[in-house]
């Protein structure tokens, strides 16, 4: 009873490993069909896709027994983007959606996390009433008899019509011919989807990264290592990289001279394309703590706001949602394009910047050019327990004389990962190496508090 099993992004963990179990994947299964099985009607359905690791048939295969035992049916796609999932489950009117897959994480890792029949990820409190029906014994009661049990069925068209969804978003009067691209797959799940619709498009693409074998995913490659893009768009003399990662929910990407752009720089030039275009609502921009102030000077020069949430872009699509916004972010690659979809969307967030290039005529250099980027400093502590930060005086006079000593020009962050034993301190401001020296005070005091090694 009131084990808590979701984390920030819903489950995730070693596989093999509670929660991330078999059986735990099972009880999830039963979970989620008790709670979307709408309206009347005979037949409910849930779709399922995956990444590329090789713990994902073990967690696809226990997902569907239990779904199926509760007497709802299910729809396999294979190996899928975590965007297009979102797309399948309202477009093939499921009645909610599973991905298979721990996102950045190594292959050892694994998560699963749900779409309502929308498309949009859980809230927490959908959450908290599935961890309910798992702790309090009902679900063995809720199991469908013998002649209702579910059925299973593979899906052999999903990777065309997320294809299809992607290109639609691709303005129409555009055309990426005679444009270089290298693509890094992160030997995930976007490896057919992402070639298939740039090709389709007119690009010539040198992908990397798209020879998954189950345990190569994100291994060197993807938006977590970036410099593989770098190096081969500098060694190609492509006009434009492009980094995913394993489930292809994010973006980074590589200009001409092989230089990063990371999530926010892309996040303030599609806000200001739209702001030109007038097709920007709400006179805001969503993101996270964590994105940079340049991103916020950035937005404000466009007479605009940047509303900031927790971390996560699910809390970024909540606030996107109540507050009428259609664009948002993080940092690390998870662009919302909420007229289009309903997550954030790696390819989606490609496509959009090489329109901003083909429209403008400009190179991907020339346009976030412009953009300043604070220094910024994130150092990672492994813990050993995750203790209130209001309860460590030591660690909060820290704090208060680093941001005494910053005077408004800067920030300091800090919190507990959502998916690992770590603190992150994050301190942005003018100067690097005071920023760096500030980061590294708050990490020793979090280190003398709660132990473990710092892991910038």
């Amino acid at each position: 009873m009131g084990r808590k099993i979701f984390g920030t992004d819903g489950v995730r963990g070693r596989a093999n490993v509670d929660p991330m179990t078999a059986e735990t994947a099972l009880a999830l299964g039963q979970a989620v069909s008790v709670m979307f099985r709408r309206g009347g009607g005979d037949r409910h359905k849930i779709i399922i896709g995956k990444d590329t690791r090789r713990s994902g048939y073990m967690f696809e295969n226990a997902l569907v027994a239990g779904i199926c035992s509760m007497g709802v049916d299910v729809l396999q796609v294979g190996p899928m983007p975590t965007p297009g999932m979102a797309f399948l489950t309202a477009d093939m009117r499921c009645d909610a959606g599973v991905m298979i897959s721990a996102s950045h994480n190594p292959f050892t890792d694994n998560g699963i996390k749900f779409f309502s029949h929308d498309g949009f990820k859980l809230p927490d409190e959908f959450e908290r009433r599935i961890e309910e029906l798992i702790g309090n014994g009902s679900l063995a009661s809720l199991r469908a008899p013998a002649e209702e049990v579910g059925r299973a069925q593979r899906i052999e068209d999903a990777t065309g019509r997320y294809v299809v969804f992607l290109k639609k978003t691709f303005p129409q009067e555009l055309t990426l011919e005679g444009l270089r691209v290298v693509l890094d797959c992160a030997n995930g799940a976007a490896y057919k989807v992402g070639p298939t619709v740039l090709s389709e498009l007119d690009s010539e693409v040198f992908a990397i990264g798209d020879a998954p074998n189950g345990k190569n995913i994100n291994d060197g490659v993807g938006s977590v290592y970036p410099e593989a893009t770098q190096a081969k768009v500098k060694e190609l003399r492509a006009d434009v990289g492009i980094c995913l990662d394993g489930d292809a929910d994010r973006c980074q990407m590589v200009d001409e001279k092989g230089n990063l752009v990371d999530g926010d720089a892309l996040l303030a030039l599609s806000a200001r394309d739209m702001v030109q275009r007038g097709t920007l609502k709400g006179g805001a921009v969503v993101a996270t703590v964590m994105s940079n102030l340049g991103l916020e000077r950035a937005v404000e020069k466009l007479g605009l706001r940047l509303v900031r949430t927790a971390v996560g872009d699910r809390y970024v699509v909540e606030e996107m949602r109540s507050g009428g916004y259609n664009l948002g972010g993080e940092q690390s690659g998870h662009i919302v394009f909420l007229d289009h979809n309903t997550t954030g969307d790696g390819l989606m967030t490609a496509l959009q910047t090489l329109a901003i290039m083909r429209r403008t005529g400009q190179l991907l250099s020339e346009l976030v050019s412009d953009i300043e980027r604070f220094p910024q400093v994130l150092v990672n502590i492994r813990v050993a327990e995750k203790r209130p930060l209001e309860s460590l005086p030591a660690v909060q006079a820290a704090v208060s004389k680093v941001e005494k000593a910053l005077d408004g020009r800067g920030r300091v962050l800090i919190r507990y990962s959502g998916t690992e034993p770590k603190a992150r301190v994050m301190v942005e401001g003018e100067d690097e190496a005071r920023v760096r020296e500030y980061a590294d005070q708050i990490a020793s005091e979090l280190k003398r508090a709660l132990g473990g090694e710092p892991n910038t």
